[in-house]
């Protein structure tokens, strides 16, 4: 799926959430201002279709202000149903959705649009017309898209990593997240058995389509039942509000707090599963020189992002105490539909791109693809184990991918973001965009490990 059709969806989505919003605080309009004089003049025109100028009955006047009200309040709860499956739309990403709503509005605009002719009422006409344009081709484009990436029709079994090997049962915590939730369809299109721990299961239950075990703890898993595999993707953003010491607190309790707990589990649970894989990030290397390569026997680097990733990794360590093979994927920034990549591209598809302080940052990163690669192959590789740096193997200065990008999207780079001012706002947290670190992806090359996106441009040319 292209990255431009995942920026553009949350857009459309947005929009038709602000539609509903915007109904329903006009029904309310409708409904307790009809005496204000605030609708007078659209009143006007209504009774000036039953009745000449001077002739407007008094009782007439009150009669068009109470259906207005009684609308009014009609408008209020469709709207609110058009929220609601909005909302369901988006997260079950379910075509038919969007059919329904595009039947409602072709349902009422013409008969609307029909009936004011009848009387002349010009403005309806002008309103529906307004409210097709603006919903329909959303609609249309949301249900096409939806139907296209739906798991009915998505592409044959043998594009999916996970088709065509042994069952397993995983257990899955970060199954929701950007990585997880590719993760968990790619493993339940393949026939697999999928356990998510997430703090919204009801919601993660919808997102799947009822189709995954969803758990909000682990006192929900019994001693007795048995996983193949645990997947650790667990952990709250990064990028966001200052690192604050109490938003470092949340940090740390979202990756280290859950992965002390899914070894508590592990600890009692009867059946061990096989395999474990742990997610880390290369911000254990911290802030680097550029010109330093850094492998998976690089030290730990100094700053809050190096003491997160190190606690995480430590914090899964026991499992291997347990005779559980593990395999540790130390992530670069991962592209791919509605993830990082999104935010990077958006000022460069306004005309808005170029360089972060001195542009000279290195970008270690990585396709979304291939981490499910990756991460399928430890499910039937048994000498994959240890510590992997999941990136690919060219990195680019920031600079250069700035260009790299404003070359795919044919968009002018010019713009000089100074890092002085954002690092005084964000404070450490900044370096995630104005640090970076040259990092290789050493024993995955030695494991064999084929790249799908070994470059940016093939990585950017999927993507965009």
């Amino acid at each position: 799926m292209p990255a431009s059709s995942s920026s553009l969806r949350p857009a459309l989505v947005l929009w038709l959430y602000a539609a509903a919003i915007t109904h329903i605080l006009a029904g309310l309009t409708l409904t307790w201002a009809g005496d204000s004089g605030l609708l007078d003049g659209y009143l006007q025109v209504l009774e000036l279709s039953f009745w000449d100028a001077d002739a407007v009955p008094t009782a007439g006047h009150e009669q068009q202000v109470w259906w207005l009200a009684l609308f009014g309040a009609t408008l209020q709860s469709y709207s609110l149903y058009m929220l609601a499956l909005v909302h369901l739309g988006n997260r079950l990403k379910a075509p038919a959705i969007w059919g329904w709503l595009s039947a409602g509005i072709l349902l009422w605009a013409p008969q609307d649009m029909w009936l004011s002719a009848q009387q002349q009422v010009w403005s309806h006409l002008w309103l529906d017309g307004f409210a097709l344009l603006v919903l329909l081709p959303p609609l249309f484009w949301l249900y096409r898209h939806d139907r296209r990436n739906s798991p009915s029709v998505k592409t044959p079994s043998q594009s999916n990593p996970f088709a065509g090997g042994a069952f397993k049962r995983v257990l899955i915590t970060g199954g929701t997240g950007f990585i997880g939730e590719a993760l968990v369809n790619q493993l339940l299109d393949a026939g697999h058995s999928v356990s998510v721990l997430t703090r919204d299961p009801l919601d993660a239950a919808n997102l799947f389509n009822g189709r995954a075990r969803c758990v909000h703890s682990f006192s929900e898993l019994s001693h007795d039942e048995a996983f193949d595999v645990v997947i650790n993707l667990a952990g709250a953003p990064v990028a966001g509000p200052r690192w604050t010491p109490k938003r470092q607190a949340q940090l740390l309790a979202s990756r280290v707090g859950t992965t002390e707990a899914l070894i508590t589990w592990l600890k009692h649970t009867k059946h061990k599963p096989t395999l474990w894989i742990q997610a880390s990030a290369i911000g254990f290397y911290g802030v680097r020189d550029a010109s330093e390569s850094l492998d998976e026997h690089a030290s730990k680097g100094d700053g809050f992002m190096a003491e997160l990733c190190a606690r995480w990794e430590a914090a899964a360590q026991p499992a291997t105490e347990f005779g559980v093979r593990q395999v540790v994927l130390r992530l670069g920034v991962v592209f791919g539909p509605g993830g990082a990549l999104t935010p990077l591209l958006m000022p460069l598809r306004l005309g808005f791109g170029g360089r972060m302080g001195d542009g000279r940052q290195i970008m270690s990163w990585v396709h979304r693809d291939d981490v499910l690669q990756v991460i399928a192959r430890a499910f039937n590789d048994d000498t994959l184990r240890g510590i992997y740096n999941m990136v690919a193997p060219e990195t680019v200065s920031q600079a250069a991918f700035a260009e790299q990008v404003g070359k795919v999207l044919k968009r002018p780079v010019w713009l000089h973001i100074p890092a002085a001012p954002v690092r005084a706002l964000a404070g450490e947290m900044a370096q995630l965009f104005f640090d970076g670190q040259r990092v290789v992806p050493q024993r995955l090359t030695e494991a064999g490990y084929t790249f799908r996106y070994p470059t940016l441009d093939a990585a950017l040319r999927d993507l965009t």
